[in-house]
């Protein structure tokens, strides 16, 4: 395994600053984390640049990027945009509905859905999680049942990345119940004008406020044969595999974000002075912004790591559930140093890192908690 970068990549990186710098850091981000607004705009413009799309061939509009550079791409993203929310449904949106689709969809699907996918004009949304089972995936309650040549799903889904303002929904829904989670679960692909499918309330959160987040409610919403993503009963092994690719795509724009985290720290560490000195040169300072350094070139060699399995078409699941809990622990770590040592600074809203700290708790949250990580981790252990 070589991470030295690539011509290419060097470019690419380059280019994504560029881009965030001249269309995306407008200024808005902390009123519109305020307010808890969603901007299609920036949307848009992340369409045109083919973020949405990154690891979709060029057949089907999207940008054709490896696993590797993509998550180099969401890397930068983290580093250079001010608007985590907008990252993180971009993350949300590529790494748990489009690669589905572009991994197990026929040639109809595809050509159906992945241009407007990878062109900004279609935002996906990834419904898994229910009022009543999230880490307990096994409590599943949504039913597709069997009616003439489609299926009626009813059920619910919650905290739904994208949910109010989805286009198309990638959902997991029981299709036999004696099967249980493995063999009994089915993906479907489901437009969001289909009738008997509602997105209700638009959820107020703590952090990631620029990512909308909802409900969806199927009521007896009737879906042909065409909508299944793969094939009957191989809804477990879609959600696995497309969580393995969140786990390492959301979480290298984590990667970024320690990284710009570590460059506001330095920088106050080296610029104020308490006491006759810059305060960088007390311990209590220098140490903490050395173990964010650590932290760092760990984390960022754990997502390479994974994202290289993902790109050679190797199993990634143990790589990808190790990279998700270092990451995020490190990224809540950082952030909250970082406020230490800023101090008021650090903890006014205008410093922008008290808004990566209420970001950032979530993180050992989505894509399965740090718990669920531990419990793979440990399985792939025997134990």
């Amino acid at each position: 395994m070589d991470f030295n970068p690539t011509r290419e990549q060097k470019e690419l990186k380059r280019t994504i600053k560029r881009f965030v710098q001249e269309q995306l850091n407008d200024g808005s981000a902390l009123a519109r984390d305020e307010s808890q607004t969603f901007s299609r705009e920036l949307w848009r413009k992340c369409g045109e640049m083919g973020l949405p799309g990154l690891v979709v061939p060029t057949k089907y509009g999207g940008a054709g990027l490896d696993a590797l550079s993509a998550i180099i791409a969401f890397e930068a993203l983290g580093l250079y945009c001010n608007d985590g929310g907008l990252v993180f449904s971009l993350g949300a949106h590529l790494f748990s509905c489009v690669v589905p689709i572009w991994k197990s969809g026929n040639e109809e699907q595809r050509r159906r859905y992945l241009p407007g996918l990878s062109d900004g004009s279609l935002i996906a949304v990834n419904g898994m999680t229910e009022p009543s089972s999230g880490s307990d995936a096994f409590s599943m309650k949504m039913r597709a049942v069997r009616d003439g040549a489609g299926y009626r799903i009813t059920g619910s889904k919650t905290f739904s990345t994208n949910g109010p303002i989805g286009d198309l929904y990638v959902v997991f829904a029981v299709t036999d119940p004696d099967k249980g989670y493995h063999g009994g679960i089915t993906t479907f692909l489901v437009d969001a004008d289909t009738k008997g499918v509602t997105a209700t309330r638009s959820m107020s959160k703590m952090g990631l406020r620029t990512s909308p987040m909802g409900e969806l409610v199927f009521d007896e919403a009737y879906v042909p044969a065409s909508a299944v993503l793969g094939v009957e009963g191989a809804g477990s092994a879609e959600f696995t595999r497309s969580m393995d690719w969140e786990r390492v795509g959301i979480f290298a724009s984590h990667v970024g974000q320690i990284e710009r985290l570590l460059k506001r720290a330095v920088d106050h560490a080296r610029s104020r002075s308490q006491f006759g000195n810059k305060i960088g040169k007390y311990q209590a300072i220098s140490h903490r912004v050395a173990d964010m350094r650590i932290k760092l070139e760990a984390a960022r060699l754990l997502t390479y790591r994974a994202a290289w399995r993902l790109s050679q078409g190797r199993n990634a699941t143990l790589e990808a559930s190790m990279t998700k809990v270092f990451v995020s622990e490190a990224l809540i770590q950082s952030a909250l140093d970082t406020v230490q040592i800023m101090g008021a600074y650090g903890y006014m809203s205008e410093s922008g890192v008290e808004r990566v700290l209420r970001d950032s708790v979530a993180s050992t949250i989505y894509s399965g908690t740090s718990e669920i990580q531990r419990n793979i981790i440990a399985r792939w252990l025997g134990l």
